[in-house]
């Protein structure tokens, strides 16, 4: 006779371990503080490549202005506003990548930890036939 309820379990299962089941145990291969620094590392890198693109798009947008100015202007002050400015962003950029993969790891150690129980529940089920 067929188990519905094994069967339905099973089911779920198997639909777990073909999508979010692969990369859950993707990002559980690491210790939480390996995969988030890991993660924050290249979103830092990403932050900076970013804003290095954006401060050369402003540097071409305002070239005339900035050298109409360049005698006028403080050379170090700006600078020490791109540098601040430079840390505001990727600072800021390196702690919303830190929550967000913290979030994540803490998620996919749910959902596998589920996993397991259900395993177990199947497990329980054939031992008690």
């Amino acid at each position: 006779m067929i188990n519905e309820e094994k069967v339905i379990l099973m089911t779920k299962l198997a639909s777990y371990e073909s999508h979010e089941g692969k990369k859950d145990m993707l990002v559980l291969n690491y210790f939480r503080s390996d995969y988030i620094g890991f993660q924050v590392l290249k979103s830092v890198i990403a932050a900076t490549i970013a804003f290095f693109a954006l401060f050369a798009v402003y540097l071409f947008y305002n070239f005339e202005e900035l050298m109409q100015d360049i005698y006028k202007m403080d050379l170090l002050e700006f600078g020490k506003s791109v540098v601040i400015l430079y840390l505001c962003f990727v600072g800021g950029y390196g702690v919303i990548s830190y929550i967000l993969y913290a979030t994540r790891y803490a998620k996919a150690r749910k959902n596998l930890k589920s996993y397991h129980s259900n395993l177990r529940k199947i497990a329980g089920m054939y031992d008690n036939k």
